[in-house]
């Protein structure tokens, strides 16, 4: 018996598993990396089976909204989300986890740290499809970095796969500036590699291509307020002539977010109801009778306001009917069905647009062009002239703040008001920090705005808590500054 056993026993040992593919089984065509790499755009949707957490759209409308003032506590949110809205944040806040972004950061490093090995089992991989492949994961994971800077500034930089046990290690956390000089770096390498189409609209859409890269990367300069590498990228694409904003019109809405794949879209995460579709989470976060979230006065009292004179004949496209319904306040730009399948706008043309007007408004001597820029985005987007000020070559901050209005109307709940809001209060080390504190003197509930806004003056409580379980997993994790106090 103790002889069949120990025979068996080493048979058992040597036998792969049954119920999934081993890295020994994988990595060994161009199927396998092109499988991976779908992987990573899958992440942007939703968690892999099993994971209970968040989508990542989910996180990233969450963060780039909740402690702006675009959107306004729904009937079924819940007390972590008050206290985010109140800015009366602490690490126990479940709301705060970087999980999502850490994941697709190591499906991008296992793609990095694998596909190139494919070279060796598969000579039909070409060098112009393998970097092509290697573009694609280190432009998302580029982003997923620029997110966590914005988010918590300083956070563990890891640019290899966690593939094993014996992968794991504690990590310090890195400086926002040594994460963001990578991410430029890997964003250089990205672009050198990327393809310019994959031959079809919803792939060159919907995957990171070369004009992706730069409008990343044109984000990034711009964050870092390097306005002649911004200008620099925004030309690339705007030259590139595959790219034009639609007319004001019925159809607009539908061709940009439900249909996608539009002349507007440089790069989206593509939700479409095709095989393998990730039914949208945003009815759950927005629409049904217990929405979270709602969409804020705000918006029709200052940033959407009926022309005066002609109200018929002059309204903005993207307001009350479009965007929101002023009548419940219900944010529908995400579709109201169930499920719905809209796509995530991550970069358009007239994101890249207002970003070359706001580095221009910034560059003396080029304040005219950004003006030009401007005013040629809300004619196409039907603007009444009511919102239209007069802008002065003189006057950049003027020019700057109406970049900030306009960005609010364009990207309305797409998860970028609060990034921007931050970039333009911290320039100049925060010469203009009452952009923030007049943003909260508006939002946070009246019994704690006094104290909101006290903290808001401490620029380290303008980026979010390491929450409780990353700082007892990973004992090499300091906790933001503003949050040890």
């Amino acid at each position: 018996m103790m002889l069949i056993m120990s025979s068996s026993c080493k048979k058992w040992l040597d036998l792969q598993p049954r119920d999934g593919i081993t890295r020994q089984g994988f990595w060994k065509t161009k199927e396998d990396i092109q499988a991976a790499v779908a992987g990573c755009y899958t992440s942007l949707l939703a968690p892999p089976p099993g994971v209970n957490d968040k989508a990542l759209t989910e996180y990233l409308f969450m963060y780039g909204e909740m402690r702006a003032d675009m959107i306004s506590l729904g009937p079924g949110s819940s007390p972590e989300e008050k206290d985010i809205f109140d800015n009366n944040l602490v690490s126990s806040n479940t709301t705060i986890k970087w999980d999502a972004f850490y994941r697709t950061i190591n499906y991008c490093n296992t793609v990095l740290d694998f596909a190139p090995g494919v070279k060796e089992t598969d000579p039909t991989l070409t060098d112009v499809q393998l970097n092509a492949y290697l573009s694609e994961a280190l432009a998302l994971r580029s982003m997923m970095y620029f997110y966590l800077v914005r988010n918590y500034r300083d956070v563990p930089l890891k640019l290899t796969s966690s593939s094993k046990d014996t992968d794991l290690e504690e990590l310090p956390k890195s400086t926002a500036a040594v994460i963001l000089n990578q991410i430029v770096a890997d964003l250089k390498k990205a672009e050198a590699g990327a393809v310019s189409t994959y031959g079809n609209t919803v792939s060159d859409k919907g995957r990171i291509t070369k004009f992706g890269v730069n409008a990343l990367l044109a984000d990034v300069y711009l964050w870092m307020d390097n306005y002649s590498a911004c200008i620099a990228e925004c030309t690339k694409i705007i030259s590139s002539q595959k790219f034009a904003m639609q007319n004001a019109g019925a159809s607009w809405y539908n061709n940009v977010f439900y249909n996608g794949s539009s002349t507007e879209t440089i790069f989206e995460f593509n939700n479409q109801q095709t095989t393998g579709a990730v039914s949208n989470i945003f009815y759950n976060l927005l629409i049904q009778s217990r929405r979270r979230f709602v969409a804020s006065p705000y918006l029709l009292t200052d940033l959407f306001v009926p022309d005066p004179i002609d109200p018929a004949r002059n309204y903005d496209i993207r307001g009350d009917g479009t965007f929101f319904r002023g009548s419940d306040s219900n944010i529908i730009k995400y579709g109201t069905e169930n499920p719905s399948y809209v796509n995530w706008q991550a970069y358009r043309i007239t994101d890249v647009l207002m970003m070359e007007a706001e580095a221009m408004a910034l560059t003396p001597g080029r304040e005219q062009e950004a003006i030009d820029i401007l005013n040629a985005i809300v004619n196409k987007r039907n603007v009444g002239t009511v919102t239209l000020p007069s802008l002065n070559t003189s006057d950049p901050d003027g020019i700057c703040d109406f970049i900030l209005e306009e960005r609010a109307r364009e990207f309305a709940f797409e998860g970028k008001r609060w990034y921007d809001v931050l970039r333009m209060s911290k320039r100049d080390n925060y010469r203009r920090i009452n952009i923030l504190l007049d943003m909260v003197s508006r939002t946070v509930s009246s019994a704690v705005q006094q104290s909101a806004m006290t903290k808001f003056k401490d620029v380290n409580s303008h980026y979010l808590p390491i929450n409780d379980t990353e700082l007892f997993a990973d004992s090499k994790l300091v906790q933001n500054p503003f949050y040890t106090k």
